[in-house]
């Protein structure tokens, strides 16, 4: 089963040089970018199970063992994020032909696109797997490079503006964790994370702190963490509607998911507990009153996005098997639910012409499905019950309250608070650019939406439907990898049976 293990990277990489050779050829692109997406979420589903019924999947690459060689892992964690990151993907994949069939201009998808699009999809599956933090560096450093061509598609002036910001910023958060990482080498004499956390345990604590913080510093720049997150509102904006919904769902997601690997495997003695505390309650509050504030559908959910991201290192700041499950199902939540609001301002664009809420409505009489796909994931996200986000944060705050303690207590405060602020920003774009009076022209001929689409979002209307339906297993598996993070030993087990050097 371990051989199944590099093919999440191999296949996407595979696919991305045929569509570069075969960039003339538009059909062979887009089915080839398909196929090998389908393997690898297919592959994933198989490691999920493997994982969750005989614990870590281990290779080393190349029959070099550990810790000399490259390691991958799937771990229940890992394969989990592998699961929804392959299907997101997928979707906006399917999305992005079909609006290559719909879009004309400037936002026509190039030559370029599909073998960037799976390069991305390689550095994110490479960061879930790393199994040591050289190779964690290098999967940011392959997302981050393909990132850097999508978000600047078309090449217009305020996509190139926008995306100088984002890219400076990325690259000064790449040369903290580098940095970090020499000086994690420097203290231990190693960078694989199974042996990390047994000689990090050894060294004195306000060395073992300040390389803690380091890598905090680099990953919350990665993740858009309070105070770090000012750089994503303006960016994510400008870039055609699905980079932008992959960029929300996806790249975001792989810096919480270092800071939960690196936490809980590396760090376990909650040094900085209230000081992620602070900040997890500081990113939703002030992130939420930014989406308050915003009259464009697109910077109004990349505040959200923002915001919902305190949510995630609330439930790493517990520490607890309950607020680790609760972060786990939060950032699975999140993924399909934050991606599908992307898409739906894709479709609102489309048919609108716009983004703009001063110049929307009537949307839920001139497309009616539109309206559909939008109230459903809009309320997930807002945590209306029964759907996964209110199961989500009904965890986390519960979690919150079990903890006890003054912090705690006040983040199971601000975490309602921005649920209902979230409710407020749904209900106020359903009511302004769906519910009142057209501000569109209804003698003009009607934009026809492309099927695919409206295929594509509606699949991930169904799965984060798929989320409600299955919240119980879903929250067992996350719970069976909440308690496998807090114990450290089968993560370590697997990659050294033998024991560790």
């Amino acid at each position: 089963m371990n051989r199944l293990l590099p093919l999440p990277v191999v296949v996407p990489l595979l696919g991305a040089a045929l569509t570069l050779v075969l960039g003339r050829w538009p059909r062979l692109q887009r089915g080839i970018s398909v196929a090998g997406l389908t393997t690898t979420l297919a592959v994933a589903v198989v490691l999920l199970v493997e994982a969750y019924r005989h614990g870590p999947v281990v290779l080393a690459v190349g029959a070099w063992p550990p810790p000399v060689g490259i390691v991958l892992v799937a771990d229940q964690l890992a394969a989990l994020m592998l699961v929804v990151s392959s299907a997101v993907t997928l979707c906006v994949l399917l999305y992005s032909i079909g609006q290559g069939q719909g879009d004309v201009g400037e936002s026509a998808p190039v030559t370029i696109y599909h073998p960037t699009y799976l390069v991305l999809t390689a550095g994110v599956t490479n960061a879930f797997l790393a199994g040591d933090l050289f190779n964690l560096f290098v999967g940011f450093e392959i997302l981050l490079a393909a990132s850097f061509v999508l978000i600047t598609l078309g090449g217009t002036e305020v996509r190139i503006r926008t995306g100088s910001t984002y890219v400076v910023v990325s690259i000064v958060s790449s040369m903290l964790f580098l940095a970090a990482v020499g000086l994690v080498y420097a203290a231990t004499g190693t960078l694989n994370l199974a042996q990390l956390a047994t000689r990090l345990d050894a060294l004195p604590d306000d060395v073992r702190l300040a390389l803690q913080l380091m890598l905090l510093l680099a990953f919350g720049v990665k993740a858009a963490i309070f105070p770090l997150s000012a750089w994503l509102p303006d960016s994510y904006p400008t870039a055609p509607a699905p980079v932008t919904a992959v960029f929300a769902g996806l790249l975001t997601k792989v810096g919480v998911y270092a800071v939960i690997r690196t936490e809980t495997l590396l760090f376990p003695d909650r040094q900085v507990a209230p000081l992620l505390m602070v900040v997890a309650g500081l990113t939703m509050l002030i992130g939420i009153l930014g989406a308050v504030a915003q009259s464009d559908m697109k910077r109004l959910f990349s505040f959200t996005l923002v915001s919902h991201i305190g949510y995630m290192i609330f439930g790493v700041a517990l520490s607890s098997v309950a607020g680790l499950s609760g972060a786990i199902f939060y950032v699975v939540h999140h993924i399909t639910i934050q991606t599908t609001l992307f898409l739906v301002a894709g479709l609102v664009e489309v048919r609108a012409g716009s983004t703009d809420l001063r110049l929307l409505g009537g949307l839920a009489r001139l497309a009616p499905l539109l309206g559909v796909l939008f109230f459903v994931p809009a309320m997930n996200l807002a945590g209306v019950p029964p759907f996964s986000g209110f199961l989500g944060k009904l965890g986390l705050l519960q979690a919150g309250v079990a903890a006890g303690g003054a912090l705690p207590i006040a983040l199971v405060a601000a975490g309602a608070a921005t649920s209902l602020l979230t409710l407020y920003v749904a209900s106020r774009v359903w009511n302004i650019a769906f519910w009142r009076s057209p501000r569109l022209a209804t003698d003009e001929p009607a934009v026809r939406l492309p099927a695919l689409m409206v295929g594509a979002t509606a699949a991930l209307v169904a799965l984060g439907l798929v989320l409600t339906v299955a919240g119980g297993p879903l929250f067992d598996v996350t719970a069976d990898a909440a308690e496998d993070l807090r114990a450290r030993t089968p993560y370590i087990r697997a990659v050294f049976p033998g024991g560790t050097p």
